[in-house]
């Protein structure tokens, strides 16, 4: 099996730190809003590397976090006049059920940053102890030139670097001994959060959280680190200085990082408005069809989003999930029961399926040649089984399909759709939660259907709905 390791450029064969098993950890979102589209394909990505290294049979301690503290989140905070805590845990909860959406497993541990600051007040420590940071008037710096290895991520050259920071003037520039020194601690503003330090009070750098809670979670070197290219630099090439100067060992064995996504063959922005939440694709689409539309390229092209192509990606799940609907017809109409000598000989031969599947995972975790293997099973069960074959037969191949599309992390068995009946039960209990002002039950309701494939329309008539 092998890996495209970004510190590295090159494909390397994928050797764990302790055989068995793999400590992974992929950078989560910053929750002051919806999550996009954009933050859904590294967890979509990650979260399939992760089941295939699971079905290869690795123990996957996955760890991916949440930004709880933010000048974002604190933006939002004081615009709404609610507390940065607020803010943060609506939309944890907000992202936790487009992630369910998505089918993206349960993180092993999903840490806020707010909860580690006491492990990151002890590194910054250790890091001061060790003449990697120093502090001034409350605030610490790292000591940029100070790790030798500084650049070797994004490749950068450090004398580059600092030929494009001599003309910038940044506030409190002058405190810092060189323009390449990045913050660990920051003092309190008026009306933010913060936190008692020895420095003072106030509250981390965004990079030595991940850096605490790798280490927290983890260990202090771990297997991959995960996340999309935007944090190659400045993010990850700091994790690296941070956590490697303060435990003394290599901070991360595998990198990896994906692709941009593109909206119409533009980069994604509010200003261009083709900014799209993955709330916004779930009013259109179920949000399998979002799935397997990212996992249809590989995650380290850049993949162009638009209509067509999700139009293109709903036909294709359509396939998948139309085969495994006629074989549960033929399951539950089978008139022979066993399984026969030739039907055992068709179902062992679907092995050849499952090499061109695991020969493309295994390389670089290639979803797309991946999917490609499994239309190959889908047209085998399609011609192979009918009418007349046995219940074990056709149990055998859809036992087949599904093992592969769980890897992939698609759901491809039709729920039982609701009845018109009940629908029309809970739109009227919405109703009265909202006349009764218990919105909260309301909302629940609302999300209840979502999930079903409902979509509400409040109009002047009154509530509409339909099958999304």
């Amino acid at each position: 099996m092998k890996i495209f390791n970004t510190l590295t450029r090159k494909k390397e064969d994928f050797q764990p730190l302790e055989e068995g098993k793999v400590k992974m950890y992929v950078c989560g979102p910053t929750v002051y809003n919806l999550i996009h589209i954009g933050n859904a394909r590294p967890m979509i990505c990650f979260d399939t590397a992760r089941r295939y290294l699971e079905y290869k049979g690795y123990d996957v301690n996955y760890v991916s976090n949440f930004t709880d503290v933010d000048d974002k989140i604190i933006k939002k905070a004081i615009e709404e006049g609610v507390s940065s805590e607020e803010i943060s845990q609506r939309y944890i909860e907000e992202c936790k059920k487009d992630m369910e959406g998505m089918n993206i497993k349960p993180a092993t541990t999903h840490p806020l940053a707010t909860q580690e600051i006491d492990g990151m007040i002890d590194m910054i420590s250790t890091l001061i102890d060790k003449g990697y940071a120093y502090a001034v008037n409350g605030t610490v710096y790292y000591r940029t030139r100070k790790f030798d290895g500084y650049g070797k991520l994004s490749k950068k050259n450090i004398d580059d670097l600092e030929a494009g920071h001599r003309d910038i003037k940044v506030a409190g520039e002058s405190e810092k001994e060189d323009p390449l020194d990045f913050v660990l601690w920051k003092p309190k503003k008026e009306g933010e959060p913060y936190w008692e330090s020895p420095w003072g009070q106030g509250r981390p750098g965004w990079h030595i959280e991940c850096s605490v809670m790798s280490k927290k979670y983890l260990a202090d070197e771990i297997d991959i680190h995960a996340g999309g290219e935007d944090l190659i630099f400045p993010h990850h090439e700091n994790e690296i200085a941070q956590s490697e100067a303060a435990n003394g060992v290599p901070f991360s064995k595998y990198w990896m990082h994906n692709a941009f996504l593109n909206i119409d063959n533009k980069k994604m922005s509010k200003s261009l408005g083709n900014f799209f939440t993955v709330r916004d694709i779930s009013k259109e689409y179920d949000l399998q069809v979002l799935r397997f539309f990212m996992l249809s390229a590989h995650y380290r092209n850049p993949i162009n989003f638009s209509h067509d192509l999700m139009e293109s990606a709903k036909n294709g799940l359509d396939r998948i999930i139309t085969a495994v609907t006629n074989l549960n017809h033929l399951i539950e109409n089978a008139k022979i029961e066993a399984i026969t000598s030739e039907e055992q000989t068709q179902l062992d031969s679907v092995k050849d399926i499952f090499d061109k599947f695991e020969a493309a995972m295994d390389d670089d975790f290639n979803t797309a040649d991946a999917i490609a293997a499994v239309f190959e099973l889908v047209k085998f069960a399609n011609t192979n089984a009918t009418e007349s074959s046995s219940k074990e037969y056709a149990e055998g191949l859809k036992k087949k399909l599904l093992t592969l599309t769980d890897i992939l992390g698609l759901k491809v068995e039709k729920k039982e759709e609701m009845l018109d009946a009940d629908i029309d039960a809970l739109i009227a209990e919405r109703q009265q939660a909202r006349k009764d002002k218990n919105f909260a039950r309301a909302d629940e309701i609302r999300d209840t259907l979502l999930a079903q494939g409902i979509v509400l329309e409040d109009t002047r008539e009154g509530v509409r709905w339909k099958r999304a």
